[in-house]
């Protein structure tokens, strides 16, 4: 009997390891083929999927290209929602609903699926070859201006007929008219030479510029030279298909020429051209817009439906792995069950309010470092608890005094107190003011808080984004006795958002501004060195003690004397400065002495990550 056991064990041990060889085996062979079955189908329905995004963002954007407003879009999106079976809506950037396919399906998705912009395509969503779309990401079917009349059409289809035919018969080419977005019509020659010199009178005469194009043109070249003129660029010629030759060289000179003489003109104009042809059609346009596409039921489109065929091809594989697959997952739920308990324990504590929720730490697996998760996620709540309700207590002291003194006013205009006289509206308007204000920087502050502070990146000429900044503030340091000097090294170049990267530099100015007494003076400088560029703001107004520096870009901070509320501020400015520049991958500091004034420096990133 004592030689029995050490068999029995072993005959133990042996089955053992057979079954769980046969369990690794099966595991394996039934997970390759729920792996093969279910890539099949997901890029058959992925396929689908792609496809009909680029339908619905091409749709909006050709929309967009063609009308000023999103006015009346309700009448293309809805047919298309019915066509893709989706759910399509349009918001306004700062969120303001446009149009809805489904608006009882409830919120929207958290994440965009793109932004609508006819005047900067995402070249990844264009159906097509990227051709289709210029350098300048301009959509080609915004006409704008170009837009020829009825009349100018019939005559350009007439001599287009002339030269396809001359074509045909002189020079046997297989010509046809095709019609652009303008109205205006192109020689296609499939197979052919587009240069081949048969008919050249009747194509030259084609070619050239009706009254509406060069109206048109003489505008575009307008701005694109007064561009240039500021970067000190000798001036241009634009042309309709946006290719550009200097006033100065002859007329047979290619843009490829210009290029191979001076490259950074060649940059220059090219910037130029772009940003001008977005001024010049900026009015024809729909303004930007953002896209969220779902199922019907709200489902953000990141998890497609499978057909019916598939998903009974994925069920029945999937099958076998659950049947191999739930013998270890039961035995492995046993184990997992107590310290989960406990977490959800201390989950439902958190719901019912208990801030200090949480629950002990054991061993070294991934339990317990879902725990250490668990306990960090309940400090960082308990901690951001208190700081929204002090951001409440916040937002209600800063609104309180407008709302008290125009609620004040009112009564007292009602019960015949204070005549409802020019100065009384003045006042009540002051008031009125200040709150849009608040609210605006408010609103700035949140979408960067929640990541959803959206950004469009160019390449930005700090001489003129600086020179606009100075002149929107000039009459203010006029009417301040305040002299505004800008005083710009080399005119650097950074890549960012314009829009935002003025409101930023427009606070610091509009900042330094109120607070420098008469006859002071506020100065913009900018130079770019080892692959950053710095802005500074420079004031010669009170300053600030060293002890409030830390605080400078608090929300809702004032120093007791140099940052009070009768300047104007609202507080938030200087917190709305530090969250756009880090939203360029930047910083920004402060120097200051009392008495003697301040600077503010922003340092950039040329080419930001």
């Amino acid at each position: 009997m004592r030689r029995e056991v050490p068999l029995h064990r072993s005959l133990l041990l042996r089955l053992l390891a057979l079954a769980v060889l046969i369990a690794v085996g099966s595991i394996a062979a039934t997970a390759w083929l729920a792996v093969r079955t279910t890539t099949g189908a997901i890029r058959q329905e992925q396929g689908q999927a792609l496809a009909d995004d680029a339908r619905i963002y091409d749709t909006l954007v050709g929309y967009a290209a063609t009308h000023p407003s999103w006015d009346g879009v309700d009448a293309t999106l809805r047919p298309l929602a019915e066509q893709v079976g989706r759910r399509i809506t349009l918001t306004t950037e700062s969120g303001t609903p446009l149009a809805d396919s489904a608006p009882q399906a409830g919120p929207l998705p958290t994440k965009p699926s793109a932004t609508i912009d006819a005047l900067a395509v995402d070249t990844a969503l264009t159906p097509g070859p990227p051709a289709t779309v210029d350098a300048g990401r301009i959509d080609p079917r915004a006409a704008g201006p170009y837009l020829l009349p009825a009349n100018e059409r019939r005559t350009l289809l007439d001599r287009a007929d002339q030269a396809v035919l001359c074509l045909r018969v002189r020079a046997r080419i297989a010509a046809v008219a095709e019609q652009g977005a303008t109205g205006r019509p192109r020689i296609a020659t499939p197979g052919t030479d587009p240069n081949d010199s048969s008919c050249g009178p009747l194509r030259e005469e084609l070619a050239t510029p009706t009254a509406t194009e060069r109206k048109a043109l003489a505008q575009l070249n307008a701005l694109v030279n007064t561009c240039l003129a500021r970067r000190k660029v000798a001036p241009v010629n634009v042309d309709l298909d946006w290719t550009w030759t200097t006033r100065s060289a002859p007329a047979a000179n290619s843009r490829r020429d210009v290029i191979e003489v001076d490259q950074d003109q060649s940059q220059a104009v090219s910037a130029c051209v772009g940003t001008s042809r977005r001024e010049q059609l900026l009015p024809y346009v729909a303004p930007a817009a953002t896209l969220f596409v779902s199922d019907p039921g709200g489902r953000p489109t990141t998890t497609f439906d499978l057909s019916r065929a598939n998903q009974a091809r994925i069920v029945a594989v999937a099958g076998l792995v659950l049947l191999v697959t739930v013998g270890i997952t039961v035995l492995a739920g046993v184990r997992l069950t107590r310290p989960l308990h406990a977490l959800t324990g201390a989950a439902q504590r958190m719901r019912d309010g208990d801030g200090a929720a949480r629950v002990r730490v054991t061993g070294r697996d991934e339990i317990a470092r879902l725990a250490e998760a668990f306990n960090d996620m309940s400090e960082r709540r308990e901690h951001l608890e208190q700081l929204r309700r002090a951001m409440v207590s916040d937002i209600a002291h800063e609104l309180r005094t407008p709302v008290t003194t125009i609620r004040g006013w009112l009564e007292a205009a009602e019960d015949g107190v204070a005549p409802m006289d020019r100065r009384l509206v003045s006042s009540l308007l002051e008031e009125a003011t200040l709150l849009q204000h608040v609210i605006a920087d408010l609103q700035d502050l949140a979408e960067a808080d929640a990541g959803a502070l959206r950004l469009h990146p160019e390449t930005v000429y700090l001489a003129d984004l600086l020179g606009q900044v100075a002149e929107a503030y000039r009459v203010q340091a006029g009417r301040a006795g305040v002299a505004l000097a800008l005083r710009v090294d080399d005119d650097p170049q950074v890549y960012a958002d314009p829009v935002r990267l003025r409101q930023a530099v427009g606070n610091l100015v509009g900042n330094a501004v109120r607070h420098t007494p008469a006859g002071g003076s506020v100065t913009i400088s900018a130079q770019a060195a080892d692959g950053k560029v710095m802005i500074a703001v420079a004031d010669t107004g009170s300053g600030i003690s060293p002890e409030h520096l830390p605080r400078v870009f608090d929300r809702f901070w004032r120093a007791e004397r140099s940052r009070s509320r009768q300047t104007g501020g609202s507080g938030l400015g200087l917190a709305i400065v530090r969250k756009l520049v880090e939203a360029h991958q930047g910083t920004v500091h402060v120097q200051s002495q009392p008495t003697k004034g301040s600077t503010f420096t922003v340092h950039l990133p040329t080419h930001p990550r």
